[in-house]
Order: C-alpha cells, then sequence, then structure tokens
C-alpha cells in the first residue's frame, strides 16, 4: 500500500500575495485547512513546504507557502502537485477507496476466480471513473468503474473481481 498520495493539485496565482488555487481531488477541502506542512512534487523534485495560510473558496483552497509572497514567486508553483500522508489525506467513508491502493491488483474474473489481468489505474472519463486494467495479453481495457462490473473490491486481500467478461471485447 501506498503511504504518500497526490491530494490536489496546484493551480493559478490569486490575489497579490501569494497565494495559489489548489484543487483537492477527493473534492473536500477540510483536510487541507488543517495541514501545517505538506510535500510538494514538480516533475521529479519533492520538497516539504510550509503553509503560511490556508483559505476555503468553493470548491478549491487558496494556500499560500512561507517565502512565497508575490504572484511571481506564486506562478512557480503552477501544476505541482501536493502530496500527503494516509493520516492527511481526506478520511474515507465506507465503501470508498484510495485510488493508489487499488493500482496492481489483480483483477479475477468472477466465475472462473482467475486473474485476467491487473489495474493499471482509475481515470476519468465522461461518464463516470473508469478502471483501465491491463490484460495479460499487454491489452489495455477502460470499463466503468460501477458496482455491476466489479462487485467486490478488496484492496487489504489484495483483488478485484470482474463480473461481465464480454465488457472485454
Amino acid at each position: 500500500m501506498t503511504d504518500k498520495f497526490i491530494v490536489a493539485l496546484v493551480g493559478p496565482p490569486f490575489g497579490l500575495d501569494g497565494f495559489v488555487k489548489v484543487r483537492p481531488l477527493s473534492g473536500e477541502v477540510e483536510h487541507l485547512l488543517k495541514l501545517k506542512s505538506i510535500t510538494v512534487r514538480r516533475g521529479e523534485s519533492e520538497q516539504r513546504l510550509e503553509i503560511e495560510e490556508c483559505k476555503a473558496s468553493g470548491t478549491h483552497v487558496l494556500v499560500r507557502f512561507t517565502g512565497i509572497t508575490t504572484p511571481e514567486k506564486a506562478k512557480t508553483m503552477t501544476g505541482a502537485q501536493l502530496l500527503a500522508g494516509r493520516d492527511e489525506a481526506a478520511p474515507l467513508q465506507s465503501g470508498e477507496f484510495y485510488i493508489e491502493d487499488l493500482k496492481g491488483l489483480p483483477v479475477l474474473a468472477e466465475a472462473e476466480k482467475e486473474a485476467i489481468g491487473s489495474i493499471k489505474d482509475i481515470v476519468e472519463g465522461g461518464g463516470g471513473d473508469l478502471v483501465e486494467v491491463r490484460l495479460h495479453s499487454g491489452e489495455i481495457k477502460l470499463i466503468p468503474f460501477r458496482k455491476e462490473f466489479f462487485p467486490e473490491i478488496n484492496p487489504k486481500e489484495g483483488s478485484v473481481t470482474l463480473k461481465n467478461l464480454w465488457i472485454l471485447e
């Protein structure tokens, strides 16, 4: 299981005091408002930054990192990923999972209970999330992430069950 998650993406500067607009990936802002520092990833580089000020703004959070006090400096943060540990990430409700915990899990055919491939990623699609499954043949299939296709999701047990194999055709 992954220790750090991408919890938000840094958007453009906001105002004249060095704030940046941050979009949480969970859709929730409360957990971000409690943070005093966070790991920031830009490209391959990661660093821990102190948060000087943080406030909710609709579905976004406005964040000012210590030492970033101008729009010009804030602009250098655009596109960065904010990484948090499990204790800093959005709390899970019943039936929810961190995407990172699903990546790499074997996908089992319900009838045979045999692995047909593994989860590569969960991606956003026009009508909802899609599970990106890499079949043993190497082929990639996108399957709607819905209960009728994936009736059993067990990250702790290490497997996901696919009910309807016809969706792979």
